[in-house]
């Protein structure tokens, strides 16, 4: 079930990454996006719902679960503004960063401690970024920072990165799924929150109701929500620096979509630094 649970998060999250991306491009404002995919999933959470005893769960899963609201409805408005400024097959191997300060993370909050295997294995990931970043106009340089699409992934995963050590807390406290509508639920209010304060974007929400593009939000949330599911039941499982090491095999899937849906370039040499990414994470699970 494990290994299930981890290629549907392999999958799920750069063809998530795609409608988002041909969202922005067709005019969506990325602060909505954000916010359509969190409001459609806490509808759908409605039904699982009825049958949790809400009283029950203790004052530390909400806390918790209003941290997670907070990280994740800011980072995904900036990954979804990252979308809209770069190229899919660059800003999805950026993300291996995130295991790493998931790991950082893991260690001071949750106590959870790599082997030195596992820091090998992120070694790898990190290394393999390079040919990957290599293809860009700025290389592998402090330019590259320089970068709108880079500077809102680099948000986007540092806030995710966060987020994920939080949402591992309110699953100790609650279950996997119990966790998963906390997280659509608290995420809708905030985005809600964030969205809103500009009253421009009131009409912009309406007019998405009423536009052609309301099937590609409906494969959006289908697409986050095995996402996050898949993360959450990940997350019971295997401590968090790990799993999103794991997680790093979407790149290859993220560098084959950005070739076929937006004909980006560089993809062989942007395959061999996913490849070393791959050697890295089978690392971490053989020897984990």
């Amino acid at each position: 079930m494990i290994f299930l649970a981890v290629l549907l998060r392999i999958l799920s999250n750069p063809v998530a990454n795609v409608f988002q991306k041909q969202l922005a491009a067709a005019g969506s404002h990325p602060l909505i996006i954000n916010f359509m995919a969190y409001f459609l999933l806490s509808i759908v959470c409605g039904v699982p719902a009825v049958w949790v005893d809400w009283w029950a769960l203790p004052v530390e899963f909400w806390l918790y679960s209003g941290v997670v609201g907070v990280l994740g409805a800011l980072g995904n408005g900036f990954l979804v503004r990252a979308l809209q400024a770069g190229d899919l097959s660059v800003l999805g191997p950026i993300n291996a960063y995130k295991s790493v300060i998931g790991l950082l993370a893991g260690m001071v909050l949750l106590q959870e401690f790599p082997t030195h295997w596992g820091v090998a294995g992120m070694g790898l990931i990190v290394g393999g970024s390079y040919f990957v970043l290599d293809t860009t106009d700025e290389k592998f340089s402090w330019r590259l920072l320089k970068q709108p699409g880079i500077q809102f992934r680099i948000w986007a995963m540092v806030l995710a990165a966060i987020e994920a050590v939080f949402i591992k807390n309110t699953i100790l406290y609650s279950s996997p799924m119990i966790s998963f509508i906390s997280w659509c639920w608290f995420g809708a209010f905030f985005s809600a929150f964030i969205t809103f304060a500009y009253p421009v974007n009131r009409q912009f929400f309406r007019n998405e109701f009423k536009s052609a593009k309301l099937w590609k939000y409906l494969f959006l949330v289908l697409c986050i929500g095995l996402m996050q599911f898949t993360t959450n039941y990940t997350f019971e499982h295997l401590p968090v620096g790990y799993a999103l090491a794991l997680f790093q095999l979407s790149t290859l899937v993220s560098i084959g979509l950005g070739y076929r849906f937006f004909q980006e370039t560089n993809i062989l040499k942007k395959l061999l630094g996913a490849v070393i990414m791959l050697a890295g994470s089978v690392m971490i699970i053989l020897l984990k």
